[in-house]
């Protein structure tokens, strides 16, 4: 070599300084487009606080990185003034994260792309083995096949269980309604089926509830919202979440918000945990059933069973009555954490949504009642809107590397 510098291409220059300028915005941009916060270029130049150029070459590079696509035909004006700025959206044909959510009534997987989009998902089975081993290497098979079938890059997979998962080790430390045994160490079970699978990237687990807090956090119902609260009954039992700064608060271990075990009925049923009355077994599908006089029946889940009286069948009189009946211990319930917690938004899930859509005013009354913020305006409590969103948050998990630093974490996939 003869130590002198190759031809120079005609503005490479200023094109490089541009990029190592914004490399540090790459992942903040990815994260605007994901969440559907930065339509257009120009938004994100405003949201990064950047210049035109650099917000240029960073969404040049994500494009290139085959994150997101720039449609080079402008879209509306950003504002009543200048040019019209190019739209940007997540690539359709990118990456996917694996996700899998293992719930009593069975499990599924699904293959999300950037945006909080299920790409496809593999049908679901209703029986849950004893054995987690058995039952997590089945769904990483059904995804795995997925993947295969559409042949798209992934960058890792995160899993949904119902059970607190305890931190830094990963267990699933009350699996109440699966068989598994308590502590099961469900990351690691999860993560080495992923590896024995072939499938590239990080492996995750957390707590079904809070990943759907996750996702309407990042693309449903709780967008927007600075301290969200969510709270959803699905199979069985009664879970909770709290999105704080868009950042899931689970405490010092993991454990945080086990808003099941709040007492709502000093005199109800006995619980799981030792105590009684705890919204886990009196607001849950099986109490609703109950209250209603119904046998549940094992053609479909208690969660079907119970959403289908209450959208069908509310007319009867022992059908409102046991909806009341759960508005009022779940409204107590709310109460007490809006009292603990003053969230901005609440978000309700499962059975709590329908709950939510047959009597809204009945459910807010009893948590303006019962809570010091009643006199001043409320909060407001809306429905979870994403369907299948635990699997959506189970692929956040999967997909936070790629948003915290791209290129590294597509290198490493």
């Amino acid at each position: 070599m003869n130590g002198k510098a190759g031809p120079r291409v005609a503005g490479e220059g200023n094109t490089r300084t541009r990029l190592d300028r914004g490399r540090g915005a790459l992942g903040p941009a990815l994260e605007l487009v994901h969440t559907g916060r930065a339509p257009t270029r120009a938004v994100l130049t405003a949201e990064l606080g950047v210049t035109r150029a650099t917000a240029g070459a960073v969404a040049a590079e994500l494009e290139a990185l085959g994150l997101i696509r720039v449609d080079a035909r402008p879209g509306a004006a950003a504002g009543s003034q200048g040019r019209p700025s190019h739209r940007l959206d997540v690539a359709e044909d990118g990456p996917v994260a694996l996700a899998a959510q293992v719930h009593a009534d069975g499990f599924r997987a699904a293959l999300v792309g950037l945006g909080g989009r299920i790409v496809a998902t593999a049908p679901g089975c209703e029986i849950v083995d004893a054995d987690p081993a058995k039952v997590l290497g089945s769904v990483v098979e059904a995804g795995a096949e997925l993947l295969h079938a559409t042949g798209r890059r992934c960058v890792g997979a995160g899993l949904a269980v119902p059970s607190a998962v305890a931190e830094p080790d990963g267990l699933a430390l009350n699996p109440l309604h699966l068989a598994w045994p308590a502590g099961a160490p469900v990351r690691q079970i999860f993560a080495e089926r992923v590896r024995a699978a072939g499938i590239q990237g990080p492996a995750f687990a957390a707590n079904d509830v809070n990943l759907a807090a996750l996702a309407e956090h990042r693309h449903g119902a709780g967008r927007g919202s600075r301290d969200l609260l969510c709270v959803a009954t699905g199979h069985r039992g009664v879970g909770g979440a709290l999105v704080l700064d868009g950042r899931l608060h689970t405490g010092s271990s993991g454990l945080a918000l086990e808003v099941g075990h709040l007492t709502v009925n000093p005199e109800g049923r006995p619980c799981h945990c030792g105590s009684r009355g705890c919204l886990d077994v009196e607001a849950d599908p099986l109490a609703f059933l109950t209250a209603a006089g119904r046998d549940p029946g094992p053609e479909v889940s208690l969660l079907e069973q119970s959403n289908d009286l209450i959208r069908n069948h509310y007319t009867d009189p022992s059908v409102r009555t046991a909806t009341e009946a759960l508005i009022d211990r779940l409204g107590l319930g709310l109460a007490g954490l809006v009292n603990i917690l003053n969230p901005d938004r609440i978000i309700l899930g499962g059975l709590h949504r329908s709950l939510l859509d047959a009597d809204p005013d009945r459910l807010r009354a009893v948590v303006a009642d019962r809570s010091l913020w009643g006199q001043s305006g409320g909060v407001p409590i809306l429905a979870c809107t994403l369907d299948h969103n635990s699997l959506v948050g189970a692929a956040e998990l999967a997909w936070q590397p790629v948003l915290d630093d791209p290129p590294a974490a597509l290198a490493d996939a």
